[in-house]
């Protein structure tokens, strides 16, 4: 822990890297934290972890983030811990497995026992004993990685479990019986390894084991991201070796991993899509207001018109059309295309999905047919024609394509969304192509999934494509739902 005459250059730094990372700190919330950690004092680190988010977060989403971040700035410990051997040297694979099947006993039994202060101490020896890089290249460097692959900790949950239950320590173990109902029971009285029908609190048992397994490897990589600071600088780990938030990591930088958090959060930004263009349906099929009808209402409420009536005019659902880039050079910018249009599938009934490379073919039964979350990207590339002669993404000839074929997909009330890049590998962008699309449409916007700054270098033409339509720069789920907060109703 810093003293305190460092506790003020060591908050500056902490929220100097929470900026970097997209969360908003300033001035007054760096000095409200240090008048918290001069209060609270630096004996409990927790509680002034405790006491500094509170005075430097304004999201509880930020939190994950806070909580890297402070353990790189406050670290636990310098250097290896009090009372811990010195860590060994590297070795080859047989003896790697060695250590790791004795940490893996000794884990089981922290495990089964829930002791934190055990696993705390097993997760420094086992990033010292098996996560030590060997190249001298690496400077001395620990990976996390290394020692949990090498370890394999949640091959030790079903072992902590039995040992749990054979010490009593949760339902169904030796001391409540584990035979079962006590009939049928097969005759092994007591013992904890005899076999029972499993019972629903197995399940809680097991996720509570498992829930702690999780915690042992944050708690690896919290290690390694300390010991690394003091190795390589804590101002390049918190730059480089810290998880953003879900919300804020770049779409084409996410992984199959990170499928199920997307997926929890483009479901309600989905929803909330569907309730504007509806509302926006709504407004456009209210019509102008109707003279005759509203002086005639009028009549009841002494000729002041309290309630105007409006022209009838057709009502239609909202239509929508997606435009999206399959290629390649976005495949994690197309994990999150086909996550939105499924869970967009799910709110429209009448929505075309054209998917393109160069060109295009319309891909709605096949997301519509797919459970959603399941990943068919495979199968869109295999069952769908989106290339011709090579595979590069050619948005001009796309264009083109959608003219030809898919053209009565977009009608005068349609909403087109075109998700992609606007990268054309040098090809001809073909301007009017996407002005004939736009203007078929009542409403157009483009999604592009690269930082703003970005436009217009290489061969991207997104400066051309914005003089046609309105482009956003949509790269994480903040600007995603940014961009539909902010869509117009009217």
């Amino acid at each position: 822990m810093p003293s305190p005459d460092h506790l003020g250059g060591r908050l500056v730094e902490l929220g100097r890297s929470l900026r970097r990372h997209g969360v908003s700190v300033g001035t007054s919330e760096v000095t409200d934290a240090a008048a918290v950690a001069r209060v609270l004092g630096l004996e409990d680190r927790e509680r002034l972890r405790a006491g500094t988010a509170a005075a430097m977060m304004r999201r509880s989403a930020d939190r994950a983030l806070f909580d890297q971040l402070f353990d790189i700035h406050f670290p636990a410990a310098i250097g290896g811990r009090t009372g811990e051997p010195d860590d060994p040297e590297p070795t080859d694979v047989v003896g790697a497995r060695e250590r790791a099947r004795a940490i893996r006993e000794e884990l089981v039994d922290a495990l089964a026992r829930g002791d934190d202060e055990e696993l705390e101490r097993l997760s420094s020896r086992a990033l010292g004993e098996l996560g030590r890089l060997s190249n001298e290249s690496t400077t001395g460097g620990w990976s996390a990685h290394q020692a949990i692959e090498r370890l394999a900790p949640q091959t030790a949950i079903a072992a902590a479990l039995q040992r749990a239950r054979d010490a009593g320590d949760v339902p169904g173990g030796a001391g409540e019986g584990s035979g079962g109902s006590g009939s049928g029971a097969g005759g092994a009285s007591g013992g904890g390894s005899s076999w029972r029908p499993e019972q629903l609190s197995d399940r809680f048992d097991r996720d509570e084991i498992r829930g702690r397994v999780g915690a042992f490897r944050r708690r690896v990589e919290t290690e390694a991201a300390r010991r690394n600071a003091e190795v390589r600088g804590r101002d390049r780990i918190s730059r480089y070796g810290v998880r953003d938030p879900l919300e804020r990591k770049d779409f084409l930088l996410t992984g199959t991993t990170e499928v199920a958090e997307l997926q929890a959060a483009i479901g309600p930004l989905s929803r909330k899509l569907a309730a504007k263009l509806a509302a926006r349906q709504r407004r456009h099929a209210r019509g102008t207001i109707d003279i005759r009808r509203t002086l005639r209402s009028a009549m009841s409420t002494g000729g002041v018109p309290v309630r105007p009536a409006y022209k009838r005019r057709h009502r239609s659902r909202a239509d929508i059309v997606l435009l999206c880039d399959m290629s390649g050079s976005v495949a994690g910018f197309s994990r999150f295309t086909m996550l939105l249009l499924q869970s967009l599938a799910g709110v429209f009934r009448r929505v075309r999905f054209i998917g393109f490379v160069n060109t295009c073919d319309d891909i709605t039964e096949l997301v519509r047919g797919a459970q959603f979350g399941e990943d068919i990207s495979e199968r869109v590339s295999r069952e769908a024609q989106m290339t011709r002669w090579h595979g590069s993404s050619d948005y001009g000839a796309a264009f083109e394509d959608a003219i030809d074929h898919h053209l009565d997909a977009i009608g005068p009330r349609s909403t087109v969304l075109i998700l992609g890049d606007a990268r054309t590998n040098g090809t001809d962008p073909r301007l009017e192509a996407l002005r004939i699309l736009t203007r078929q449409a009542k409403h157009a916007a483009w999604l592009n999934p690269e930082p703003a700054r970005m436009w217009d270098t290489g061969d991207s033409v997104a400066g051309r494509y914005a003089e046609v339509v309105d482009m956003h720069e949509v790269r994480n789920i903040d600007q995603l739902r940014h961009f539909v907060s902010r869509l117009p109703v009217t």
